[in-house]
């Protein structure tokens, strides 16, 4: 039993669910299925993507409708299984939605598909975890000829990715990212003489792969273009200018303000004002921030271009009024205020240029009269709301000023007077007071000159808005845009050599813009393998989108990398899902201590060591984006500067070990001691060269900074991700050394990399002498390396002119592959064992410098090696994924040479029972118990679902820190458990004991951290072997039917079994095919026969285990449906046995202790054996089974099996005979013994049938003899012996089940298969025959008349009007000693509805059904009584004893909770009338029916019971008094499913 390792993930779809900011990550080859969640099941629901057909080009706004599949074959009965999907081959993000009914939209989401990239002349895969990337500023490598020298260094420092940053023709401030011209390649790069394109780069690109197995990507730069960009120039309209966005002209007054403040300040014309040219104290500052509140903003009034012209619309006002006379004033008044007049502001910005809405005033502002006086008091009232309006603009640009001012002194103090600015010293006109905001490509003018240009718009069109970034700002919004003060607020931190670019919405918006931005990502795409999207976050999100759907259609397998820094996992996100963005730039030096930097190991990939084996078929889960984790990016701040040079090695080793993407940039390997700016750096990088000396200029080698070890550790990373080293584990050895191991789940073999880290310098900062040891399970193989940062005497460090040099004084110290012998920094390794399995080898350190790092390679040791291999190879059995890293071993036991399926193949279902159930209860009546874990709780079941149902929790989450995996990695008491309860059985459940016994064996002596995870794929590849085995063993409808199907038919399994003592009485000794035994009590021959549990766990063992009602009602959905006929056909005559007084006992108690209490467990029985004539192939043959009676008559005792013999058909006429003599009896040994509770006149058992109406009637006031059973218990509340639902008279649901035998029966009759067609009697001293025909015609003609609550307030057949609250319902019982009982609205006539449909009218039925809908129907199950009847309560708490008589314990168990078997019969009487109703009709209930099916499928998915409970509480709550799995919830459901 292989499974296929084709890996499938489930997207499961609810209703109104939006998963936008979601990240589903998948990788190419996998299938993706959308299956429906609960809301959605039964829905018409259309699943549409974007994801495109194979062959058709991928079109972002192109949906296409994916088509449903259905595994089952039997797949109509519900939607449990039913799929749609794709298969997923071209990377990208690809979006879907899905809708029903008339909603297009009901939920939606993305999912992103990982490229696959390839290197080396045989193009191979390169995995993503693989990458170890190096950055370098492509301006600092020279002419396109030597770039092979410099690229040379990442080559032979390990990397096998280079990232580039842009290559383009940089603008005038020569910044990488501020690009003059996108489309053309930086001429720096052509050899004097020669002209280099893009072909020529692409050739070098091509080389690098095929040649060096490097990959490259380079930068892609949307949002911003150089301020001197020719093109800018004249598409002026591709940037925010004061033509297109004029809402920027007030900001542009500001910025021109400021740029002649700062030339005045330059020029030393404030100095007399405290604010001189070098600005550098605090006095400097305060002077400056009163000339910018006193006399720059004052004198700017930025407020008017935010104001009305109070004159001129007071005005127009004035005219409108005086034209509108009597009209203005019919109109009726409204209140008078500001709030209700809005300004409306003026699109060109001029100043005073808003405006208001004249019409609203005229209706806000009435005279009183046509008299001028009246006239012009309203004027007055008009002009005064504008003033106050415009003094609220006023405010309002005071506290942008405030906000302003606040901005400009900030950066000023930073750059001029902070310790860790750069101090630029001097205001000069190169570097002004605040970067501009605005470019201004004309000569120098006054201030008044240049506020003349703003009306000019074919001058104010070259005011471009510059780019930079916003702190803390949305990174969604645009901070150009309307509506944004960002610009006047002076809150930019503004790149003032680059102008932002204006794209609109769509290319239609901007033309020239999209079409160049559209060939420059082409040129890119062509040319590099990926894109790093530069200044993501503030990238336009659908310029990004349909940039890179561009680049994508270049190069469908593009790699997308981003820095993103919106401080929100879920906006990043947004970003990841929309862009595909494949890795996000993660790094180091965002970590304050080793142990952040350790954290960030264990969070940006890989798996815990020793986790769980996750099915090739599972839930699609929502990832994290895959992380590119670099100790420092190119454009941050130097680690030798924060922290210290001998942090560079170990640092970098942290994150070489991590399961991600790695890398680094250019000089952090050559220990530059400062940042390399890409605004200000021009010098070059050395060229390789393997003898260059320390401190040759131009040149490095393995000699140089840390280059050395960082070749072993790049390589190192790579090796672990191609060997699948997928597991990673992160010790925090001490406050400075940091332990990464990465673990290979197949071969076990595991690389421990132990660093000690130096934030501080060793030279300045004290740190501890000794070291803490380490203990290492497993046997160290050799160390892989040992490196430390050491001091060489050469000349010091000076900054070369022409290369970009590094620290020549500090080198690494680094040996590889050597054995631990001769290792310098371990002093002693010795072995040592911790239990029987584990081998470890505690290392002392010795010369662990602060600096340092240590790589060791572990594996298991020899003997573990060898169990592993061989628990392997037998788990092959179970799924391919263990072929890896198996051996073959011929000394196990013989057992484990059988497949576990061949084992398996000898058990019967009742053997199933034991191996796979069995609750505490049936365990501890064989002398056990369920496995309990200390500290947590017991298991469910002793057999495997107790276990399953735990690891299902624990295995998706790799939940290794549970207490169930601390017991099993603790001791071997749980797999002794679970072998040895098997074992002890003997027979066929004694081998699978054996072979679980052997295979447990050798668990036993690996190393404990590994066992949980062997563990579960032992348990689960039996437990899937036994269900395969089960179903096998099941009807057709079982085997081809959906997951929910199964789940249930398991409820057969479940439920039936045989305990140590027999549950039923012995059947007829001459019955064929009844299992024995031997008997371990006794040693003597005896019956096994399989009983059906009530309910677990409360009702299945001892002698409430078997329940007459219970059982007859679960019979059907757990026996027949599931095929287990044998079976079921000897409970059936088990219970025919013990017939007496013409009734099926209520409580079993092996027949010789039953209990004759209860008037419908006789009719339930009689219905199981109709339907075992119905459902079974010759199961009218039952009819002539012998019946051996165990009591001869109503008052003997119990006699032995075989001593009195009836044919079943015979025991059938008994029952109906003794039903229309009329029941009379007292309970035997009536009184305490046999019931606490109960009055005495409760033990009066009665029941007969009516004359007139031929309905089964019985009970009194003091007993419940149907399903609804509850007896007061509470003294407190006085409702002791008082039954809370009598239902004596005609239960409706027993009229049903009698009607429906009658029919049956004179059918049987007619087909000369049932000898009897009459009943005879006693009546006045003569006999009687009443023939079932009219017996069965009898309840036809009453059944409406008496139980239908019709509509007519007049109904003549209406005993009892005054006590109607409903119509249009059946009532619940017909002659109630309490009339009133008989008219509450309960789930019980549905029963009727099922097995008798001919008793109903149709439109009556289904109006009943719809009320019961309403009323009725809970989440799971069935309110039992109407909730607006007085006496409803729908929690049940049995604990409770208070005074109030209605609770008090548990009182209400049937007046309101929602019970689960009803609501079968509730759906299929539904699907029954709906047919009759028409298809539209039939359709909309097929819908309810799945959707409530779908509830009972979540149910059964989460529960660790996997059954279904008895009831819950009001809505569905659970309730703590119930049992957790009931055999009729679970058998009603399964008949819904059958009948579908």
């Amino acid at each position: 039993m292989v499974h296929a390792s084709r890996q499938t993930r489930i997207l499961v779809l609810n209703d109104m669910e939006r998963l936008e900011r979601t990240l589903f990550r998948l990788e190419q080859g996998y299938e993706l299925q959308f299956r429906l969640g609960p809301t959605l099941q039964g829905k018409q629901v259309r699943v549409h993507t974007n994801y495109p057909t194979e062959g058709e080009r991928f079109d972002r706004n192109k949906f296409r409708p994916l088509d449903w599949i259905d595994t089952a074959p039997n797949g109509r009965e519900d939607d449990s299984d039913k799929f749609c999907k794709l298969e997923l081959r071209v990377a990208g993000s690809y979006q879907y939605y899905f809708g029903t009914g008339d909603k297009d939209k009901a939920g939606s989401g993305y999912i992103v598909v990982d490229p696959v990239l390839r290197v080396g002349a045989d193009n191979h895969i390169l995995p993503l975890d693989c990458i170890t990337i190096q950055t370098y500023l492509a301006k600092c490598l020279g002419p396109l000829d030597q770039w092979t020298h410099r690229l040379r260094v990442a080559k032979e420092a390990g990397y096998n990715m280079i990232h580039f940053t842009p290559l383009q023709k940089l603008g005038q401030s020569r910044s990488c990212y501020s690009l003059a011209d996108q489309l053309e390649l930086n001429p720096d790069f052509s050899p004097e003489g020669k002209h280099c394109s893009w072909m020529d780069v692409g050739n070098l690109v091509d080389k690098l792969k095929k040649d060096w197995n490097m990959v490259c990507i380079t930068d892609v730069v949307y949002n911003h273009t150089a301020a001197n960009s020719k093109w800018i120039r004249l598409h002026p309209e591709c940037g925010y200018n004061l033509v297109n966005s004029p809402h920027l002209k007030p900001a542009w007054v500001l910025d021109r303000a400021l740029w002649h403040l700062s030339c005045q300040v330059a020029e030393g014309e404030y100095e007399d004002r405290g604010v001189p040219a070098l600005i550098h104290t605090e006095q400097h500052i305060n002077a400056l921030r009163g000339v910018l509140l006193e006399e720059v903003y004052p004198t700017l009034k930025l407020w008017e271009f935010f104001q009305v012209k109070v004159e001129k619309a007071l005005d127009l006002f004035r005219k409108m009024l005086q034209a509108g006379g009597d009209t203005v004033r019919s109109s009726p008044p409204r209140h008078e205020g500001a709030p209700l007049l809005k300004v409306i502001q003026d699109p060109h910005y001029r100043r005073f240029g808003n405006t208001v809405d004249i019409t609203s005033a005229l209706e806000m502002f009435t005279p009183h009269s046509n008299s001028p006086s009246d006239m012009q008091e309203c004027c007055n009232r008009f002009k005064k709301t504008l003033e106050e309006l415009n003094a609220e603009r006023h405010r309002e640009m005071n506290y942008h000023a405030e906000k302003a001012i606040s901005c400009i002194v900030g950066t000023i103090v930073y750059e001029r007077t902070a310790e860790h600015g750069p101090k630029l010293g001097a205001v000069t006109m190169e570097d002004p007071l605040v970067t501009r905001y605005f470019t201004f490509p004309f000569d120098e003018m006054t201030f008044d000159q240049e506020m003349h240009l703003i009306g000019q718009a074919d001058q104010a069109c070259h005011f471009l808005a510059h780019n930079g970034w916003v702190m803390g700002d949305d990174p969604l919004r645009n901070f150009a845009e309307p509506g944004s003060h960002v610009y006047l607020r002076r809150e930019l931190i503004c790149w003032g050599d680059s102008v932002k670019l204006r794209y609109g919405d769509k290319p239609e918006d901007c033309p020239y813009l999209w079409a160049h931005m559209k060939k420059y990502t082409e040129i890119t795409a062509r040319h590099f393998a990926g894109v790093r999207l530069d200044n993501c976050h503030s990238t336009p999100l659908h310029v990004a989108e349909y940039m890179l759907e561009q680049a994508r259609a270049v190069r469908p397998d593009l790699y997308v990398v981003a820095e993103l820094f919106t401080g929100s996992e879920e906006l990043d996100n947004v970003f990841v899902t929309r862009l595909a963005i494949t890795s996000l730039v993660r790094e180091a030096m965002s970590a304050g201590d080793s142990h952040e930097e350790g954290r960030l190991v264990y969070r940006f990939g890989g798996e815990p060591v020793g986790s769980f084996v996750q099915p090739s078929l599972r839930p699609l889960v929502p990832s994290v984006a895959h992380a590119m984790f670099l100790d420092v990016t190119h454009d941050n701040q130097c680690p030798i500067q924060i922290r210290s040079v001998f942090d560079s090695l170990p640092s970098s080793a942290i994150v070489s070990m991590a399961c991600c993407a790695t890398g680094s940039t250019r000089g952090y390997d050559e220990l530059v001691p400062h940042q390399i700016s890409v605004v200000s750096e021009e010098r070059m990088y050395p060229c390789w060269n393997p003898e260059a000396k320390p401190c040759s200029p131009g040149e490095v080698s393995l000699q140089t900074g840390i280059i050395a070890a960082k070749r072993a550790l790049n390589k190192l990373h790579q090796e672990l991700a191609v060997n699948s080293f997928t597991q990673v584990y992160v010790d925090q050895v001490d406050e400075d050394i940091v332990a990464v191991t990465r673990h290979c789940p197949s071969s076990h073999q595991s690389v421990v990399a132990v660093c000690r880290t130096a934030f501080k310098d060793p030279k300045t900062h004290t740190y501890r002498d000794s070291v803490p040891p380490m203990f290492i399970p497993g046997k160290i193989e050799e160390v892989v390396l040992e490196a430390r940062m050491v001091e060489r005497n050469v000349d010091p460090y000076a900054k070369d002119e022409k290369n970009i040099n590094g620290l020549p004084q500090y080198t690494v110290e680094i040996t590889e592959h050597l054995q631990l012998k001769d290792s310098n920094m371990v002093k002693r390794a010795d072995v040592t064992s911790q239990g029987c399995s584990e081998f470890v080898q505690e290392i002392v350190f010795e010369r662990l410098t602060p600096g340092s790092v240590i790589v060791f390679r572990v594996s298991l040791d020899p003997r573990s090696q060898e169990l592993v291999g061989t628990l392997r190879r037998h788990l092959i059995q179970f799924s391919p994924h263990y072929r890896a890293g198996s051996l073959a071993d011929n000394s196990v036991p013989a057992i484990l040479s059988t497949p576990l399926e061949t084992i398996m193949s000898k058990l019967s279902l009742a053997d199933m029972n034991m191996l796979l159930y069995r609750c505490n209860a049936e365990e501890q009546e064989d002398g056990g118990g369920c496995y309990d874990i200390p500290s947590w709780q017991p298991l469910k079941y002793g057999g495997l679902q107790g276990v399953i149902s735990v690891m299902a929790d624990v295995r998706p989450k790799n939940d290794l820190g549970h207490p169930f995996c601390d017991n099993l990695r603790q001791g071997d008491w749980l797999i002794d458990f679970m072998a040895n309860r098997l074992v002890a059985k003997g027979g066929a459940l004694g081998e699978v004991g054996q072979w679980l016994q052997a295979m447990f064996g050798l668990l036993r002596h690996i190393p404990r951290y590994l066992v949980p995870c062997y563990f579960d794929a032992i348990v689960l590849g039996a437990y899937t072997t036994a269900l395969d085995h089960v179903f096998k063993n099941m009807t057709s409808f079982v085997q081809n039917g959906s997951t929910l199907v199964k789940q249930l038919a398991l409820g057969s399994v479940q439920m039936c079994g045989v305990g140590r003592h027999p549950a039923l009485p012995p059947l007829s000794p001459h019955l064929k095919d009844v299992p024995y035994r031997l008997s371990d009590i006794t040693g003597k021959e005896e019956q096994c026969c399989v009983s059906l549990a009530a309910g677990l766990p409360h009702f299945s063992s001892g002698i409430f285990r078997c329940w007459g009602r219970d059982t007859f009602i679960a019979l059907r959905g757990l026996m027949l449906v599931t095929g287990r006929h044998l079976e079921a056909r000897n409970i059936i005559l088990a219970f025919a046995g013990t017939l007496r007084y013409g009734l099926i006992p209520n409580l079993l108690g092996r027949g010789s202790g039953a209990r004759y209490n209860c008037r419908d467990a006789v009719w339930w029985w009689l219905q199981c054996v109709q339907d075992y004539c119905t459902l079974v192939p010759h199961g009218v043959d039952i009819l002539m089974c012998p019946v051996s009676r165990m009591y001869v008559t109503n008052v003997s005792q119990p006699q032995p099996a075989g001593q009195w013999e009836q044919p079943l058909y015979d025991v059938i006429q008994e029952a109906m005979q003794r039903h229309m003599q009329g029941i009379h009896f007292r309970e035997a040994k009536a009184g305490p013994e046999i019931d606490r509770n109960m009055a005495d006149e409760g033990f009066n058992v009665e029941a007969g049938v009516d004359d007139d109406t031929g309905f089964v009637f019985g009970g009194n006031a003091f007993n419940c003899g149907t399903w609804m059973d509850k007896m007061g218990e509470s003294e407190k509340a006085r409702n002791k012996g008082v039954p809370a639902t009598p239902r004596d008279g005609s239960a409706v649901e027993i009229v049903g089940l009698c009607k429906s035998t009658l029919r049956w029966l004179v059918e049987l009759h007619k087909s000369g298969l049932f000898p009897y067609t009459t009943v005879t009697i006693r009546r006045e001293d003569r006999n009687l025959s009443v023939p079932y025909a009219d017996w069965e015609h009898k309840i036809q003609e009453n059944f409406e008349k008496m139980f239908y609550v019709s509509h007519d307030p007049l109904d003549p057949d209406e005993k009892h009007p005054q006590l109607v609250h409903k119509r249009g319902i059946y009532k619940d019982s017909y002659g109630a000693s309490s009339p009133w009982c008989d008219y509450q609205l309960r789930p019980n006539f549905t029963i009727a509805m099922v097995v008798a449909p001919e008793l109903f009218t149709v439109e009556r039925a289904w109006e009943a059904l719809d009320v019961a809908e309403k009323k009725l129907l809970g989440p799971l199950g069935m309110k039992t009584l109407d909730p607006d009847d007085m006496v409803y309560c729908g929690v049940y708490d049995n604990n409770l004893d208070n005074d109030n008589s209605a609770l008090a314990k548990g009182f209400n168990y049937h007046q309101g909770p929602e019970w689960l078997w009803p609501v079968g019969y509730f759906l299929r009487a539904k699907l029954c009338f709906a047919k009759k109703m028409g298809q539209e009709t039939y359709d909309k209930t097929v819908y309810l029916v799945k959707n409530v099916l779908s509830r009972h499928y979540v149910h059964l998915e989460r529960s660790s019971w996997k059954g279904l409970p008895e009831l819950t509480n009001e809505n569905g709550q659970y309730c703590p008094f119930s049992c957790e799995s009931q055999a009729w919830s679970i058998a009603t459901v399964l008949e819904v499913l059958h009948d579908l």
